[in-house]
């Protein structure tokens, strides 16, 4: 069996261990003649599964019990208007602008009759930099994009603010420890990070659950999600159960913390052979915002021929999903929790070895 080095920035790498257990399982789970993605979600099999998921979920997060833990579907463009449908008041609501994906959240708000006040924004250098932000603190929410998988920048720490802060955390899920005195809702697409496309994690406030209009269709109101231990409707019960065996597998390796140290060990790896490069690669990100979990970069030049060429040599060395973004070019390097140092040290040495041929 051939598994490449997939670099890709969603649906990512899953754990191979994550997969070789659900290869095992996937005709007989738990010795009950069906495989888990036949199972009824009302069936005590699944539940084990589903309980289980979210148990970890907070004890990987060190979640404090007011919190709830939400399984949806829709992906985070669902969250982009699922937000301001259940959390606007009427109010001001306020947004940092730091790439493609807060730019989406902004376009739903608005669509929704909302004004959105952007009070922070890095377009004008082309989204390479986390821009200081400070939000109001009377506002029904303000909204960040913790880390953004096309410009490879991220935060460093959240802005503090006593309005309820929204963390678009899609592509950092579960690879650092998160201060909760200063979140109210985190959510999140598991592909990139957690699992399988198909589930949408959300982390919210109990207090928030309650602010929702009856005007708000069922399927649209988080406090349905919550009131029913999101069963209220089928979930996407297998992407769930790979979700699980994921937070399993971070367990294992020491958790939260653990995977933190060993991503920052990734990507120091590297940034170091951009920075060591002689100028032969240009990073995107400025340094002080630059992502742990997504290295974008150019060739000099911005050589497309190049460029084309190190893709070709990567592929030939089973490295896959290296083509920068449409927007920016380039290549890019999606490190998530997933991929290995083994990894992460065969495409610096590559990149160091294609510099020297064609500095």
């Amino acid at each position: 069996m051939k598994r490449a080095y997939n670099f890709g920035a969603g649906p990512a790498a899953i754990p191979t261990e994550v997969l070789e257990i659900a290869q095992k399982e996937l005709l007989d789970y738990e010795d009950s003649g069906i495989s888990i993605m036949e199972a009824s979600h009302r069936s005590k099999l699944y539940d084990n599964v589903h309980t289980s998921a979210i148990k970890n979920i907070r004890e990987l997060y060190k979640l404090p019990d007011d919190f709830e833990v939400l399984f949806l579907q829709g992906g985070a463009s669902m969250q982009f208007a699922m937000i301001p449908m259940n959390l606007y008041k009427g109010g001001c609501v306020q947004y940092a602008n730091t790439g493609a994906w807060s730019k989406k959240a902004i376009k739903e708000a608005a669509i929704q009759g909302i004004v959105p006040q952007i009070v922070a924004t890095s377009e004008e250098g082309s989204f390479n930099h986390i821009p200081k932000v400070n939000f109001d603190d009377d506002c029904d929410y303000a909204y960040i994009t913790s880390n953004n998988t096309i410009y490879g920048t991220q935060y460093k720490e959240f802005p503090k603010t006593s309005s309820p802060l929204i963390v678009d955390a899609s592509s950092d899920l579960f690879s650092y420890a998160v201060d909760w005195n200063r979140v109210d809702l985190l959510f999140g697409g598991a592909q990139k990070n957690a699992g399988p496309s198909g589930v949408t994690i959300v982390i919210i406030r109990k207090n928030l659950l309650d602010r929702v209009e009856e005007s708000v269709p069922t399927m649209l109101r988080y406090k349905t999600y919550a009131d029913a231990n999101s069963l209220y409707n089928t979930p996407p019960t297998f992407g769930i159960y790979i979700l699980n065996l994921v937070l399993e597998w971070i367990k294992g390796k020491g958790g939260i913390e653990a995977i933190d140290k060993e991503n920052r060990v990734k990507a120091k790896i590297l940034y170091d052979a951009i920075d060591n490069s002689q100028g032969f690669y240009i990073g995107h990100a400025q340094k002080n915002s630059r992502s742990l979990m997504n290295v974008s970069f150019n060739i000099k030049d911005k050589n497309e021929q190049l460029e084309a060429e190190l893709l070709k040599e990567a592929g030939e060395k089973n490295m896959i999903g290296l083509k920068g973004h449409r927007s920016i070019g380039g290549l890019r390097a999606s490190i998530y929790n997933a991929m290995t140092l083994e990894g992460v040290e065969a495409l610096a040495n590559l990149m160091q070895d294609f510099a020297k041929k064609h500095a």
